[in-house]
């Protein structure tokens, strides 16, 4: 396939390795685990594979959303033993980050800024610190907040929950289809994690209650009758429910990126190429329809591509609803996304979630007997605030 912009082929930035941890259930089976200690492991699985020098790693790119702020790029390297010499970031583009984590670390590539980059992302709701408002006058008390501003309040800044319940209204969409896509995902993940798909692609963690080496929330017993019996969430008369929603999680995502011409220098025979992407804002108010507004611009940018097209699309499941109306809008069946489960059954560890996207299309179309030259990846996430991501891969091989 043809793309409108094509880099000098050295320079071509490549996804050459991609791992991520179990996703637990927030205070559940990684509640005790640090968010550098669940990158820890990945960043030494990824040089044992690849074979890769520490010291050749030019920057740790990692996002992050929830935690307390300071670089966890930067310590999750030093915890994984990588030499003082290798520097660390941290990116916040809060459910975007990790995702935004791999863009960065590839745009570095194409500017020739570097030629090999650890990026990804990593979230431990379990523990992540309270956060807790200044009084504004002598003697008030502080007030508990349980996230930032992404919207000044004179446009909106609702609550996910409040923002899905607001997308449902607004384009239509059924308790019945958030149901029934809920459904699909636990019983699409169900389905791929007896058939081994997800072991390839999974860090197991040590904790103090043992080894964790599968995700905590797939439910295999769940019915179309135990969703439908669910109540409202965020409001009395809507339709979003703990069940066609995600849950709170624990879990990290790193991938290796880099040049085309230090992957072959390497012996690395095949990897997933970044092609393009593109960010843009929606309003606020309907944040979770991001994700067609930065599609849309994605494909202006690269008008040989047709989305129907594209052999692998995952879609970030925060709510059934934002991902029902954000395919509607863009004109895709919803059984085209996701074909291995998505976030509503595997979790939403919010800073990591962009990156297992990409770890995913990785297992899809590059990790062993799955491989599938020439075939195209697209991922794309809603983000609080208003914002949608979207980038393009293509499996490509490399000798």
């Amino acid at each position: 396939m043809s793309y409108a912009y094509q880099p000098d082929e050295d320079w071509q930035p490549v996804v050459v390795a991609a791992y991520r941890t179990p996703v637990g259930r927030a205070f559940g089976s990684l509640a005790t685990v640090a968010a550098e200690d669940l990158l820890a492991p990945i960043i030494r699985r990824i040089l044992t594979e690849t074979g890769v020098a520490p010291d050749a790693i030019d920057d740790v790119l990692v996002g992050n959303a929830a935690g307390g702020g300071g670089n966890i790029g930067r310590l999750a390297a030093l915890a994984a033993g990588l030499p003082v010499a290798v520097p660390g970031v941290a990116i916040d583009r809060q459910c975007g980050s990790g995702l935004e984590a791999i863009i960065l670390a590839a745009r570095l590539i194409q500017a020739k800024a570097g030629s090999c980059f650890l990026a990804g992302g990593v979230e431990s709701v379990s523990t992540a610190p309270w956060r807790v408002e200044r009084p504004k006058a002598n003697g008030a008390l502080p007030r508990f907040y349980g996230r930032a501003r992404f919207s000044p309040e004179a446009i909106g800044d609702p609550e996910m929950g409040v923002a899905a319940e607001n997308v449902a209204r607004e384009f239509g969409i059924s308790r019945q289809r958030q149901d029934e896509f809920a459904l699909r995902s636990h019983r699409l993940a169900v389905a791929a994690a007896e058939a081994g798909l997800f072991r390839p692609e999974i860090v197991e963690i040590a904790t103090g209650h043992g080894l964790v080496e599968r995700d905590e929330c797939p439910r295999p017993t769940t019915s179309l009758e135990a969703l439908a019996n669910l109540k409202p969430v965020f409001q009395a008369d809507g339709s979003v429910t703990a069940g066609n929603a995600c849950p709170l999680n624990d879990g990290g995502c790193l991938v290796l990126v880099m040049s085309r011409g230090m992957a072959r220098s390497l012996g690395i025979e095949k990897g997933l190429a970044f092609i393009d992407s593109a960010a843009a804002g929606v309003d606020p108010n309907l944040l979770g329809i991001g994700p067609v507004a930065s599609t849309k611009k994605l494909l202006q940018r690269q008008p040989g591509l047709a989305l129907p097209e594209i052999d692998a699309i995952e879609f970030n499941e925060a709510f059934a609803a934002q991902v029902l109306a954000s395919l509607d809008q863009l004109g895709v069946a919803s059984e085209v996304v996701n074909k291995e489960g998505g976030a509503i059954a595997l979790g939403h560890p919010f800073g990591a979630s962009g990156a297992i996207l990409i770890s995913r299309l990785y297992s899809q179309l590059v990790r062993g007997d799955r491989w599938s030259p020439a075939a195209t990846g697209l991922a794309t996430i809603g983000i609080g605030g208003g914002i949608g991501l979207t980038a393009l891969f293509e499996a490509v091989g490399l000798s």
